[in-house]
């Protein structure tokens, strides 16, 4: 004997939550999807509180790829016969990258202290590595960051080997070797190749703004942002 299948029907109360899932869903695959493409919102700028002090460096991955692209360090250095001594806030590039400086021959490459506003691009001249400020016990500190507040590095680097230009918002705050701090407060890149930046900018419709460990999060998808979402929401992070 056959048996005649009756169909199950669904209470109309379900079927509104189902359609208002769908619709939530929808909403938010199209937000991950936005997010997951920072290349479209052409710069990218993170968010960051870091303090670099004597002994210490820093590794800066503009574009949060886990590749360092710059290399920020506090150190003491001294002359060949030990006469003077000097702590320097450096910077150094890898292959390929640089920043904004001025060469004073037979002297210092000073890295440029840009002041927001600043155009950043490819008139401007790059170096490999130098100091941005450095001090010593005698003379105090010299250099254009020092006692000047936020100031910016303009940064030339390679990505899959293509020229971006982005910047680095630091503080140069102490004097000789104990109190001397780097603070590193923010940084930022440009998506299209060889656009230039315009120093400190953070907002406008060209702007994303990430967490240093975001992009990371894009790169593993959505499942990795859904993930990251939750834990900042449980932990009451803005």
């Amino acid at each position: 004997m056959k048996r005649t299948r009756t169909p199950f029907q669904l209470p109309d109360s379900v079927h509104r939550q189902l359609n208002m899932y769908a619709l939530a869903a929808s909403a938010a695959g199209v937000g991950v999807l936005a997010l997951s493409q920072p290349a479209e919102a052409k710069i990218v700028y993170t968010k960051t509180l870091r303090v670099i002090e004597n002994g210490q460096h820093y590794n800066l991955d503009l574009n949060n790829d886990k590749v360092t692209d710059f290399v920020l360090s506090n150190f003491v250095t001294c002359s060949p016969d030990g006469a003077a001594c000097w702590e320097v806030a450096g910077l150094t590039a890898a292959a390929g990258n640089g920043a904004v400086a001025n060469h004073i021959p037979g002297s210092w490459i000073f890295a440029s202290a840009m002041k927001a506003g600043d155009r950043i691009g490819s008139k401007r001249r790059f170096y490999a590595g130098g100091s941005i400020s450095h001090c010593d016990s005698s003379v105090g500190c010299v250099g254009s960051w020092y006692k000047t507040g936020n100031r910016y590095l303009g940064l030339n680097f390679v990505i899959k080997g293509k020229h971006h230009y982005g910047w680095a918002r630091l503080k140069i705050t102490g004097n000789f070797q104990t109190t001397m701090k780097i603070t590193l407060t923010g940084y930022a890149y440009e998506t299209i190749p060889n656009k230039p930046i315009i120093a400190g900018k953070t907002k406008g419709p060209d702007v994303v703004t990430v967490q240093p460990d975001s992009l990371g999060r894009l790169a593993r998808g959505s499942a990795g942002l859904a993930a990251g979402r939750q834990k900042e929401s449980t932990n009451g992070t803005h």
